[in-house]
């Protein structure tokens, strides 16, 4: 019967040591992990040339619609893929300035003065009622949606 119990203690403590090792070792184990992420330099787009992309909703077919108006009228170069990219933007911003008080650099990024902008014109014909507030919620993108299947 001893024997027993001293066998269940040593079970116990070596499960007890067990766990408080494996929860250093996975403590250890997160912190390292983490430190490396730390020291890497972000990865920004102009080093890869990477396309980032903002539809606001839009099908890619409305997307096609929107870049052949911008082609056609604001001087769009890029594909009409569906893909409303920084060159799309910057062709939308190229509009905005002219007509729809946007003042920031033609930078291709869909921020938020540059939905305020576009939500200033989807006021205008194309029933947005929400605020000029450069989100583009649902009220904004389902504007720019009846814009782009109106073309």
């Amino acid at each position: 019967m001893r024997q027993s119990v001293m066998t269940r203690s040593i079970v116990s403590a070596t499960t007890v040591v067990g766990l408080a090792v494996g929860a250093l070792a996975g403590a250890g184990t997160s912190v390292a992990a983490s430190a490396p992420a730390a020291r890497t330099p972000a990865v920004s787009a102009g080093s890869f040339g990477a396309l980032v992309t903002q539809n606001l909703g839009l099908t890619t077919a409305q997307a096609m619609a929107v870049q052949g108006w911008l082609k056609t009228h604001w001087s769009y170069t890029g594909s009409i893929d569906g893909l409303l990219g920084t060159n799309s933007w910057k062709a939308m911003q190229r509009f905005l300035a002219k007509y729809f008080d946007y003042t920031d650099p033609i930078d291709g990024i869909a921020g938020p003065d540059t939905i305020r902008a576009l939500q200033r014109f989807l006021a205008l014909d194309w029933s947005y009622t929400g605020g000029i507030d450069g989100v583009a919620g649902p009220g904004t993108r389902a504007a720019f949606a009846r814009f782009a299947d109106s073309i």
